[in-house]
C-alpha cells in the first residue's frame, strides 16, 4: 500500500505502466482552462450561496458588494486557519495510516485512542511491538503531527 503523507489517501498505481508513466499520473495537473462566464482569467469561479436575508443585507451594504465582502472573509478565515488546517490534515494522515496497516495489530484499538487523546508516549509504547516499517512510518506521521500541533498552538497564543 501507498499512502501520501500529508492527507493519508491511499496511493493504487497502475502498476502495468513504466516508472515515469506513474510518477507522470501523479504529478499535478495545470488546471484546465475555464470558459465559464465570470472572469476566468482571474480564476474567478460562479457558485450558489445560501444566505439569510439579513446576510445578503449586510453583504450587499460593504466595499464592493457581496463578492467582493465574500472573498475578503474567506481569505481572512484562510489565513486565521492555517495551523489548525495543517494540523488537521496531519491527524487524518496519522489516522488513516493506523487505521488501514495496524487495524489487525496487537493493541490496535488503544492505539487508536492514545491517538486521539493526543497520549503520544502511550502511543509509542502501544506500536512498540508492531512490524518495524509499519511502526517507524506511524512514528514519523506522528512526529509531523506534533510538530503541526505545537505549531497550531504557538499560532493561538501568538494572537
Amino acid at each position: 500500500m501507498i499512502f501520501a503523507d500529508d492527507n493519508g489517501d491511499q496511493i493504487e498505481p497502475d502498476w502495468r505502466l513504466s516508472d515515469a508513466e506513474i510518477i507522470a499520473r501523479f504529478s499535478p495537473e495545470p488546471a484546465p482552462a475555464d470558459k465559464r462566464v465570470g472572469r476566468p482569467k482571474l480564476g474567478v469561479v460562479a457558485r450558489e450561496v445560501t444566505l439569510l436575508p439579513r446576510h445578503w443585507d449586510w453583504l450587499s451594504s460593504q466595499p464592493g458588494g457581496a463578492s467582493a465582502a465574500l472573498r475578503k472573509l474567506v481569505d481572512q478565515a484562510r489565513r486565521d486557519s492555517v495551523g489548525a488546517d495543517r494540523a488537521r490534515r496531519s491527524q487524518r494522515a496519522v489516522d488513516r495510516f493506523i487505521y488501514r496497516m495496524g487495524g489487525d495489530l496487537p493493541q490496535f484499538e488503544d492505539a487508536y485512542r492514545a491517538l486521539y487523546a493526543q497520549d503520544f508516549a502511550t502511543l509509542d509504547r502501544l506500536i512498540d511491538a508492531w512490524p518495524t516499517d509499519i511502526r517507524d512510518h506511524l512514528r514519523r506521521l506522528v512526529a509531523s503531527f506534533t510538530r503541526d500541533l505545537d505549531l497550531e498552538t504557538q499560532n493561538k497564543s501568538g494572537r
